[in-house]
């Protein structure tokens, strides 16, 4: 009789943005508390930013 291999898991983990571990369930995408509070810091600091683009004038308001 032959054996099944086992089933793939159909997501492979991930690694944490921060330090490049494994990627921890708990704390998803970082791998530990301390990556996730860096990450909020850096946030905070505006090291992160969204670029944004400025608003057009609308030609109905003349």
């Amino acid at each position: 009789m032959t054996e099944t291999p086992p089933p793939k898991n159909s997501t492979p983990r991930k690694r944490c943005p921060i330090c490049g571990r494994l990627a921890d369930a708990a704390y998803q995408p970082f791998c530990s508390l301390r990556c996730a509070d860096v990450d909020l810091a850096r946030w905070l600091g505006e090291v992160y930013r969204v670029p944004a683009t400025e608003d057009e004038p609308d030609d109905d308001e003349t």
